[in-house]
């Protein structure tokens, strides 16, 4: 996937920078002016069985993307999918850009603490509700496909990439179900959130279940060193021990459970995790820290915070007040207090030995 600065593709939208492999391709949309992220969806040669070449088959992912893009809801922590079109040996998929770093990125150091934990789920849950609600699977829940941004809040995006790639897995596979499972055990990989053993919003919801015991415990619940292994644990109900998700533990185990019917659904998963944040400890005491991103996102929305998280604003003065008079500052600063007892008792001690000398004398 090669493209660079001033290159159009998929014939309207011009790359300004260079490809980031966490967040793709950075473009402006010719049409319209805004600004998108591209993704390149490899589309490899498809073999009829007499051995020539099938017919082209990017229309009918861009088809499928087009039929989710439209039917997709707006929500102020879903990224918004644009639209996707085919050139050459690639699908491209566009989706709405904004300032903020994968999720990815910022579990690298190690797990998160379980309140913050919180606020990226409850506004995951809530995209998650909104996509249900209208009637579709989102199906590409990970760390790649959450972006993080200045304000805390969590964005949910990736919706039209995995309806692609999803589209495409069952256009290679046909009616075949082993080459579809070879089909996405190539293109996903051994990463537990794509693999649910059932369909629609309840595999949502236990893919959130997994991103949530990944960001708690630094990994994932399900042992990811080959597929087999994987798809055998999701398949039987044997996760790691989730002693390290702290008061998240509950809700993690059951969004766990294999059995659906037993799993919450995102609106309860969204008013669970806000209920938990009422009483979470107030972590900056003299204020929030520095932003640790460069720049702000666009104003969609407020995030997930604790109720009693925001600190009281102090009201402008009074006039009674005003008339109080100020306080007066410590005539000697603290720092010099202890130089300048030390010197007294030196003081002290010389006027003592100097009376001695003199009487001694």
């Amino acid at each position: 996937m090669r493209t660079a600065p001033g290159q159009v593709v998929a014939g309207r939208y011009r790359v300004t920078d260079r490809p980031d492999d966490d967040v793709g391709v950075p473009a402006v949309d010719a049409q319209s002016g805004a600004r998108v992220r591209l993704f390149g969806l490899e589309l490899p040669e498809l073999l009829d069985p007499a051995g020539g070449a099938a017919p082209g088959y990017g229309a009918r992912l861009t088809a499928r993307v087009a039929q989710v893009a439209a039917a997709a809801p707006t929500h102020p922590r879903l990224l918004r999918g644009l639209a996707a079109g085919p050139e050459g040996e690639l699908l491209w998929v566009a989706e709405e850009s904004v300032s903020a770093v994968p999720l990815e990125r910022l579990v690298g150091n190690g797990p998160l603490s379980p309140y913050r934990v919180a606020e990226i789920g409850a506004d995951l849950a809530g995209a998650l509700r909104a996509v249900h609600e209208a009637g579709l699977t989102h199906g590409n829940v990970t760390t790649r496909t959450v972006l993080v941004c200045e304000d805390g809040a969590a964005m949910l995006g990736g919706l039209l990439l995995g309806a692609a790639e999803e589209e495409l897995c069952a256009a290679l596979g046909g009616e075949v179900p082993r080459r579809v499972y070879e089909t996405r055990a190539l293109m996903l990989g051994p990463l537990a959130e794509r693999w649910a053993i059932d369909a629609g919003a309840p595999a949502d919801t236990w893919a959130l279940g997994v991103l949530l015991y990944r960001l708690l415990t630094g990994h994932g619940p399900y042992p990811e060193h080959d597929l087999p292994t994987l798809l055998a644990a999701v398949r039987d109900g044997r996760h790691h021990p989730a002693e390290g998700c702290g008061p998240l533990r509950p809700l993690v185990e059951r969004l766990l459970d294999p059995d659906a019917a037993r799993r919450p659904d995102a609106a309860a998963v969204q008013r669970e995790l806000r209920d938990l944040l009422v009483f979470a400890p107030e972590p900056y005491p003299d204020g929030p820290p520095a932003p640790l991103l460069p720049v702000p996102r666009p104003v969609a929305g407020p995030p997930a915070r604790r109720p009693r998280g925001e600190r009281q604003r102090r009201r402008p003065p009074t006039d009674r007040q005003d008339a109080r008079p100020a306080a007066r500052p410590p005539r000697i600063p603290p720092r010099l207090l202890g130089p300048l007892v030390l010197l007294a008792v030196l003081a002290l001690m010389a006027a003592a030995v100097a009376g001695v000398v003199l009487v001694a004398g």
